[in-house]
């Protein structure tokens, strides 16, 4: 079940998340449990997968800013990370980055059962 202290543990600012979402903590497990599945996600890994980096990049983009106010700081490093090396079309291997995202993002819904 997820809960502010799993959140805590996991490494989210919960204090931060749940100050953009006017303290409402209903409303902030909703969004984070709506991020899980975001489609963002298998864009990104079909974009890198596709070598389209563009596309990768709008991917990785729109999840960094829906992480970063959440708060959820484990998923939005790594993520956070490609988006900068996608924005320069950095010609590496993304597989790190990738299996970071998903490891973190797996953990985090786990939190949520």
């Amino acid at each position: 079940m997820l809960t502010i202290d799993a959140l805590k543990q996991f490494g989210a600012d919960t204090d931060d998340g749940l100050s953009r979402c006017m303290g409402n903590e209903t409303f902030y497990f909703k969004l984070i449990g709506k991020v899980v599945d975001d489609k963002n996600f298998k864009a990104l890994e079909d974009a890198v997968a596709a070598k389209d980096l563009a596309a990768a990049f709008d991917a990785a983009h729109s999840l960094k800013g829906v992480l970063g106010n959440l708060a959820l700081t484990p998923v939005y490093e790594p993520v956070y990370e490609i988006t900068e090396l996608l924005r320069a079309r950095s010609d590496i291997d993304y597989s790190p980055y990738l299996k970071a995202i998903s490891e973190k993002r797996a953990e985090l819904a786990g939190l949520i059962g």
